[in-house]
């Protein structure tokens, strides 16, 4: 990679656990989001924030030039539920579902969309998250496909605490 090599690339990433079934306490969340900055940081992934529901996992990274979106959401996905898996936080075996959303942020979006992910727990209180995820997707102009994605998505939500990091620029 050249040193002169200029990239800023924020994506807002959501996926969610197998059959979108409610996995976490607020307590166990909190432990999974700490997980998933740590592992972020040590593979070269800046995550700015993330946010644990019971269902469902929001994150606004900062893209590696080395990676493609496919690499970084099998390495969160991979790793977490491993994690979740050997720390014994749920009762049985987790995982997360297939798929995920992957929206693109221009820099001047970044303290919105932070705010909007530290605003989950009241977000879900108004909002299922299927209506969330359906927005998101229409929004960006594509195709929900309700025979596939409606089938796994719950309204289920919880309220576990945004992990909120900051880089100096």
């Amino acid at each position: 990679m050249s040193t002169h090599a200029y990239s800023r690339c924020w994506l807002h990433l959501i996926w969610g656990t197998l059959k979108r079934e409610g996995m976490f306490e607020p307590a166990q969340a909190a432990k999974v989001s700490g997980f998933l900055t740590d592992y972020a940081e040590k593979n070269g992934i800046y995550m700015k924030i993330n946010f644990v529901n019971t269902d469902h996992v929001h994150a606004l990274i900062d893209l590696p030039t080395g990676m493609t979106i496919e690499q970084v959401v099998k390495l969160l996905k991979g790793a977490s539920s491993h994690w979740v898996n050997e720390q014994d936080l749920v009762a049985g075996k987790f995982a997360w579902g297939r798929g995920y959303g992957a929206f693109s942020v221009s820099q001047s979006g970044v303290d919105e969309v932070c705010a909007y992910i530290a605003g989950q727990a009241g977000h879900h209180r108004v909002k299922s998250f299927t209506e969330e995820y359906e927005r998101f997707v229409k929004v960006y102009g594509l195709v929900w496909r309700d025979e596939e994605t409606l089938e796994t998505v719950s309204s289920q939500s919880a309220s576990p605490t945004p992990l909120v990091k900051t880089r100096g620029q």
